[in-house]
């Protein structure tokens, strides 16, 4: 009896070490696989404007003045918008690595692609078994708007990075309060990084702690763990108030944060349901999983995962769609609970339907539906649907774009193969259609990250760099220049490290006429009109060219 209790043991422990390394394997496959989509061909794109634009100048900032992030400036002024954090790691890879996109991009990007593995274990956290935290962490990997914004240099893959840290040691905490550190060492980081949105994430975690395991709001040691994680952010605010006063709580908490909330910031506004269209747009395939799996929440919303999923993505999608300032990106942190929805679903699809078609199959043919097993018709059709869009376009910027575009063309065609052998497997009952949905939309999305497309928005206005070299190499350092533009472009200011400030066209003629050695950037339009006397042409690139003063005034 002895030996037989023994080997028992012994076999338990064996499959216990089993199981640690096959969960070690996926957490690293994961993180792999997340690295290689994020990380691939970060610095063949110029930056894009205005986020990507902003935060490189101020990293560049502060990576000129020794690291010293306390007191971030933009071109030589306070920087008050965003605590400087992530400006800090873009600052640290300036010193190792020089000043580029790819050093620009690349933090921000890897810290986005370390939440694919936070999200498979909040999972693990959450769920009895491990396939819903694998196929949530899939789709979450394969989401086209987390790929995108998550590999720009902007602030919101991090914050998604620091928001799962955040809930996954508030999770664990439920074992072992020591994790309540943890958990306010995530939060500090938000706070660190997108100031105000740290509240309303804090928010949405203690609801949902208050809901799942109000116990843990009594605990001293929590409160404790969550202040001593905090410090370093309260820390940093307190150093900001004694150094500026009041002019940091006007233009940070004030203009920049709160006014986003009940009034329109430079314009970015929309209605209730701006953010609905946003995932209705960009969530394709997966998208198609969400309704269920909220619904499959709410049937079981006395169980943690379902708790969990429906104060994160009810709250924060109520808060954001009530804020006036609207802006696509805000919609990020709410795309890991609805894969959180998701992986229950498909994981509920493949466990109840996958042992069925295996024994229905036995005996019918190959090319006919099964008819035990039943999906919705309406997934064949969208599948095909998607399909058609995936090969129309493949024909389209092969054959019919004014510019051929093979990149675009090999990425949308694998989109297509994908999408029709998803539509077939769908019409055939079978279940293994997820495991090639995973498959396809992650080479579909590295062949895109791979190609010159995926910073679109680069199309929307013309090319910085060649204009900002001519500004870089042909005026003073610290010149401010005078541009035609209708508006101000960060990434021009980066590229030629000089101010290019936009005005109308008596303010540039008031410029050349009372500044002692002007330089203005025009378009063809405007340099015809001012029809400018004693001008000397500095360079031109594309329709602008950069004049300034033949004989500069003296000054009196």
């Amino acid at each position: 009896m002895y030996r037989e209790i023994f080997t028992l043991d012994e076999s338990h422990g064996r499959d216990r070490r089993t199981d640690r390394r096959l969960e070690q394997l996926w957490v690293l496959g994961l993180f792999l696989a997340a690295v290689l989509l994020y990380g691939m061909n970060l610095g063949e794109l110029p930056l894009r404007d205005w986020d990507e634009g902003i935060v490189a100048q101020v990293a560049r900032d502060i990576w000129r003045g020794d690291l010293n992030w306390l007191y971030p400036t933009l071109a030589g002024q306070p920087y008050f918008n965003k605590p400087p954090l992530v400006h800090l790691l873009i600052a640290i890879a300036y010193k190792f690595g020089g000043v580029s996109e790819w050093t620009t991009r690349w933090p921000p990007a890897m810290l986005c692609a370390m939440s694919v593995p936070l999200l498979y274990w909040i999972g693990r956290e959450v769920f009895p078994r491990r396939t819903p935290a694998l196929f949530a962490a899939l789709s979450y990997l394969t989401l086209l708007p987390v790929v995108r914004h998550g590999r720009l240099a902007m602030l919101d893959g991090p914050v998604l990075c620091f928001f799962l840290l955040m809930v996954w040691c508030l999770l664990r905490t439920r074992r072992d309060l020591r994790w309540a550190l943890g958990a306010g060492i995530g939060l500090g980081l938000i706070c660190l990084t997108k100031g105000i949105l740290g509240l309303l994430l804090g928010a949405i975690a203690a609801i949902f702690i208050a809901w799942d395991t109000p116990r843990l709001l009594k605990s001293g040691y929590m409160w404790i763990g969550l202040l001593l994680g905090l410090s370093p952010a309260i820390a940093w605010y307190v150093a900001q108030w004694q150094h500026y006063d009041q002019q940091f709580i006007t233009a940070h908490l004030i203009n920049q944060s709160f006014n986003r909330i009940s009034g329109q910031v430079e314009g970015n506004t929309g209605p209730p349901w701006y953010y609905l269209l946003e995932i209705l747009k960009y969530s394709w395939p997966w998208g198609l999983f969400w309704p269920q799996g909220l619904r499959l929440a709410w049937e079981n919303r006395n169980m943690g995962w379902a708790k969990l999923v429906l104060v994160w993505s009810g709250v924060y999608l109520l808060a954001i769609s009530l804020m006036s300032t609207k802006l696509p990106w805000y919609v990020l942190p709410v795309y890991p609970a609805l894969a959180l929805a998701g992986g229950a679903q498909l994981a509920e699809i493949w466990h109840r339907r996958s042992d069925n078609y295996r024994l229905s199959r036995q005996e019918a043919s190959p090319f006919a539906p099964d008819s035990s097993v039943v999906y919705s018709r309406r997934w064949v059709v969208i599948f095909a649907l998607l399909a058609i869009v995936g090969w129309a376009g493949c024909l389209y910027f092969g054959w019919f774009a004014p510019v051929p575009a093979g990149d675009l063309q090999l990425t949308l065609g694998c989109f297509g193969l994908t999408m029709s052998v998803v539509a077939l497997l769908t019409y055939r009952q079978n279940p293994q259609f997820i495991l090639i949905l995973f498959w396809g939309t992650y080479v579909s999305l590295t062949l895109f990250t791979a190609s010159n497309h995926w910073v679109w928005e680069l199309g929307e206005d013309y090319p910085v760099k060649s204009v900002a070299q001519i500004i870089a190499e042909d005026t003073p350092k610290g010149k401010d220049i005078y541009t035609s533009h209708p508006y101000s472009r960060p990434s021009l200011d980066f590229y030629s490290d000089r101010k290019v400030i936009p005005a109308e066209l008596e303010e540039l003629r008031g410029h050349w006429q009372n500044d002692s050695q002007p330089y203005l950037l025009l378009d063809r339009d405007n340099l015809k009109k001012l029809d400018l006397k004693e001008m000397l042409w500095v360079g031109s690139a594309g329709d602008w060219t950069l004049v300034t003063r033949d004989h500069p005034k003296k000054d009196r």
